[in-house]
């Protein structure tokens, strides 16, 4: 059963995104603006309900009093592609900073780049550091809220791959707070895995911080004990409801 569930819900979930991706990039040459609408208001909605009808997964957003549309930068755990789709459906046309590569796949990377996103070059260094920050402020003088992972891929749920400095330089440069963000995504919709499991994903938005007198390293590393502790919390309440987060728990105990 659980691979029917799988199956469907990949269906749905990714059929949806596919499809506005596919429209997204036709529509996007006579009209950029219309990418924004078709991701936020159909595509990506339908995506969700297809994952909560066919996988049993609800999300459900806290901390919503420090949401805004924008004027600030959200720096979020990363666990799935499952958050980069929730984010869609609360915060209208925001701006994620993503791998340059992922631009380069057809539809998909071609309605990224119409619905405006952040591309970064990992391997062109201080030129690409560069070349996000300016895109930023565009980002910012057009309204737009941005979104960055810090960690600069997904990790499973308890672990981290060290948090990296975009967003203290973004914060440093734009002069806009930090919004931290925390979430469990990894035990329903795991990295690399076909498998969906049902339960209740929790995207917690957190309380701003500002990088004021503060260095790269004392922001970094404020900004990691936030969202690391919020997501231990999480994973812990998680694990009290799920079976199969609870042996991912204690799996990675063992390991550790």
């Amino acid at each position: 059963m659980l691979y029917v569930r799988s199956f469907l819900t990949n269906l749905a979930v990714y059929g949806c995104i596919g499809m506005g991706c596919v429209v997204g990039s036709i529509t996007g040459i006579f009209y950029r603006k219309s990418v924004n609408f078709i991701f936020d208001k159909i595509a990506i909605p339908a995506a969700l309900w297809g994952a909560k009808v066919f996988g049993g997964i609800k999300i459900e957003y806290r901390g919503m009093q420090y949401v805004k549309q924008n004027g600030v930068i959200y720096a979020s755990k990363h666990e799935s592609a499952l958050e980069t789709y929730c984010y869609n459906i609360i915060i209208n046309k925001i701006a994620f900073i993503l791998k340059k590569e992922l631009t380069y796949i057809p539809f998909f990377g071609w309605a990224q780049y119409f619905y405006g996103t952040i591309p970064v070059d990992r391997k062109a260094g201080g030129a690409a550091m560069r070349k996000m920050l300016k895109a930023a402020e565009k980002m910012k003088a057009a309204n737009r809220a941005i979104m960055i992972f810090p960690e600069g891929t997904r990790c499973v749920p308890g672990t981290t791959k060290g948090y990296k400095s975009g967003p203290y330089l973004l914060a440093k440069q734009l002069n806009m707070p930090v919004v931290p963000v925390a979430l469990n995504t990894g035990f329903f919709w795991a990295k690399n895995s076909f498998l969906r499991y049902s339960g209740n994903v929790i995207i917690e938005f957190l309380p701003p911080i500002e990088v004021t007198n503060k260095t790269s390293t004392e922001f970094m590393q404020e900004l990691e004990n936030i969202i690391e502790a919020k997501c231990a919390e999480l994973n812990a309440e998680t694990a009290q409801k799920s079976e199969h987060a609870k042996k991912m728990m204690e799996n990675l105990q063992k390991t550790c």
